[in-house]
C-alpha cells in the first residue's frame, strides 16, 4: 500500500516527503518505480561521490552481472554490498523478467537505479543521468529499455544540482554513475545518453545527436536519419553543424567510452519532444530499431 501511495502521490506531481518505501515486491511495475524516484528526486536531496573501495566494488558488480546474469543471489549480495536494495519480477508493460537495483533518492549516497531486462544477455545501457531536471528522460529511457530485449536502464540517484553539483555525474566522474557506465563499456556495451534542452536555446532543431568526444559512427549517423526520416524531426548532427552548446564534448561518459574505443550517443531532445508522448514513442521506437 505505500508502494501505491507513493506512485500515485508521484503521478499527480506531489513531492513525496515521507520514510523510503518498503523493497519493491516482484509483481511491481519497474516503470511506474522510476517515474515514483524521479519524483522525489530534488535539488536539495543528499548525494555523495563513492570511496575508492565503493568503486572497486561497483566494477566488480557490473561484471558479474555482465558474466553471470542469472545469479541473481550473486548479484543481490554485489549489488547490496553496495547499499541497493534489488527486486525482480515479470515487467506487466511487456512480460519479460526483469532485475532491478535501487536506492532512495532521500539518503545518501542516493546512486540512483540500475534496471536490467533478463529476457538477453545485457547489450546496450540506456542512460538518464538528470532525472527531475531534464523533464520526462526517464520515461523515454523506460520505454527504450522496454522495446530492447537486453538493455541495461542506468538513472542517476539526485537531482543535478545536489550537493553543490556534485550530483551532476555526467560532468562527474568521480561518481558512482561514471563507474557504473565506464565498467560496461569496458566490455563494449554501447551507450546512449538522454539528456533535454529549452527549445529557445536551439529553436532551429529540435534533437541534437552526438557522439560526445568520439568520432561519429555508423549507429549515430542511423539515428540522425532514422529520427529525421522516420520520425519527421528536425535534427542537428553535432559531427557536421554547431548545435547550441549541446554537443556533449565534454561528457565524462562520452570521454570514457572514447578513450575505450566503445560507441557512445549524446542525445538531446527539446522539450517539444519530451512532453509529447506519440513524440517519444517515436524516438523510442527509433532507437529500439537500430539498437535491437
Amino acid at each position: 500500500m505505500l508502494l501505491l501511495t507513493a506512485v500515485l502521490l508521484a503521478a499527480c506531481g506531489h513531492h513525496v516527503e515521507s520514510s523510503p518505501p518498503p523493497p519493491p515486491a516482484a509483481s511491481a511495475d519497474p516503470g511506474a518505480l522510476v517515474e515514483a524516484h524521479t519524483a522525489r528526486v530534488s535539488r536539495d536531496g543528499p548525494y555523495r561521490d563513492p570511496t575508492d573501495h565503493e568503486r572497486a566494488q561497483a566494477r566488480d558488480a557490473v561484471r558479474l552481472l555482465l558474466d553471470r546474469p542469472d545469479d541473481g543471489a550473486a548479484l543481490g549480495a554485489a549489488f547490496g554490498a553496495l547499499g541497493y536494495t534489488a527486486a525482480e519480477g515479470a515487467d506487466p508493460a511487456t512480460g519479460r523478467p526483469y532485475r532491478m537495483f535501487s536506492m532512495s533518492p532521500t539518503e545518501e549516497p542516493a546512486w540512483g537505479i540500475l534496471l536490467v531486462d533478463r529476457s538477453a544477455p545485457p547489450s546496450v545501457v540506456i542512460e538518464v543521468p538528470h532525472p527531475g531536471f531534464d523533464t520526462n528522460t526517464d520515461k523515454l529511457g523506460v520505454a527504450v529499455q522496454r522495446l530492447v530485449p537486453g538493455a541495461v536502464l542506468l538513472v542517476a540517484g539526485a537531482h543535478r544540482a545536489a550537493a553543490g553539483g556534485a550530483a551532476d555525474v555526467a560532468h562527474n566522474s568521480a561518481s558512482a554513475f561514471h563507474v557504473l557506465a565506464t565498467a560496461f563499456a569496458e566490455r563494449g556495451l554501447p551507450q546512449v545518453q538522454l539528456h533535454g534542452f529549452a527549445d529557445k536555446n536551439l529553436p532551429e532543431a529540435q534533437v541534437v545527436v552526438s557522439t560526445g568526444a568520439g568520432a561519429p559512427t555508423r549507429l549515430a549517423r542511423d539515428l540522425a536519419t532514422g529520427l529525421e526520416q522516420d520520425a519527421g524531426m528536425v535534427v542537428c548532427r553535432a559531427w557536421d553543424q554547431r548545435c547550441g552548446r549541446l554537443e556533449g564534448t565534454e561528457n565524462d561518459q562520452g570521454k570514457a567510452a572514447a578513450a575505450l574505443g566503445a560507441q557512445f550517443i549524446h542525445l538531446e531532445l527539446g522539450w517539444v519532444i519530451r512532453r509529447d508522448p506519440q513524440q517519444r514513442a517515436a524516438v523510442a521506437r527509433t532507437l529500439a530499431g537500430l539498437l535491437g
